[in-house]
């Protein structure tokens, strides 16, 4: 019962309350075409302990100004068909205890997070080491933060107006699940080492704005693996850059709503627009 359980378990956890807000002040670019195509950055945080006031009145501006939302993963709110989509990515068959795709001085570590999560060595015969990884990552977690994220609350937000899809479960998965087996291992040897660490307060640097501190977080953990950055952070904002784009130059003005780490840095979205000739300003 437990094995059969873990998917569904880690891709509600994972995609991503208290009834007082909490206030912030998160951070927003404005994108500026040479035709005068406009665009709105929006970074934001997937999961939180309580609910977010996050429409400043720069947000709630732009968002009325947009006519279309564009979002990492339109159908959020609906549990039932992440889990679905989760577990059957994540299906396996006669893959060796967890314990064993991890180097030995890993292995204390790896048992107490298992025990964390009332999870066994053996649990995950089933199921890919990516998808282990991602389950374990959310040990001791509170799976109702993730209906606290502000992904879902922009999507509420756009009403009316078109929502697109810049990436969808599937394909968000996918990329998880085409990673070599050694990519995996990295990943939950990551994920391992990162449940040792004191837990920094993104949560904090995200009310804050604070994107400096959020770009620190991003060359820590899985993402300072070569190979798992290129594929789950650089890529990814290669290929969401070019559909913001194409959508400015079909006439859209979008509001683009992602986690705030891709908004981090040289390889994030409002520099690698700006590196395509757009003017990007930060205007919160």
């Amino acid at each position: 019962m437990r094995r059969a359980a873990l998917p569904a378990l880690a891709a509600l956890a994972l995609f991503a309350c208290s009834p007082a807000p909490e206030a912030a002040n998160p951070a927003l670019w404005r994108v500026e075409g040479p035709h005068g195509e406009v665009a709105w950055l929006f970074g934001t945080i997937h999961s939180a302990e309580r609910p977010l006031q996050w429409q400043t009145p720069k947000v709630r501006e732009a968002m009325a100004a947009a006519d279309t939302v564009m979002v990492e993963v339109a159908n959020l709110a609906n549990e039932a068909e992440v889990a679905a989509t989760f577990a059957r990515l994540a299906r396996s068959e006669g893959e060796p205890p967890l314990s064993s795709r991890v180097a030995p001085d890993k292995r204390p570590a790896l048992a107490a997070l298992l025990k964390r999560g009332g999870y066994s060595d053996g649990d995950f015969a089933a199921i890919d080491t990516w998808a282990a990884a991602l389950t374990i990552a959310q040990a001791g977690a509170d799976k109702d933060q993730a209906r606290n994220g502000v992904d879902r609350a922009v999507m509420v937000a756009a009403g009316n107006r078109p929502v697109i899809e810049l990436e969808g479960a599937a394909r968000q998965l996918g990329l998880f699940d085409a990673l070599p087996e050694r990519e995996q291992r990295d990943l939950l040897a990551a994920v391992v080492t990162e449940a040792q660490s004191s837990d920094s307060d993104i949560a904090a640097s995200w009310r804050e704005g604070d994107m400096a501190r959020i770009e620190a977080e991003t060359r820590k953990g899985l993402l300072a693996d070569p190979e798992l950055r290129t594929v789950l952070f650089v890529g990814r904002n290669r290929d969401w850059t070019g559909k913001v784009s194409a959508a400015m130059r079909q006439g859209k003005s979008p509001f683009v709503a992602v986690g705030a780490a891709h908004m981090a840095g040289p390889e994030g979205l409002p520099a690698m627009l700006a590196g395509q000739g757009y003017k990007v300003t930060r205007i919160e």
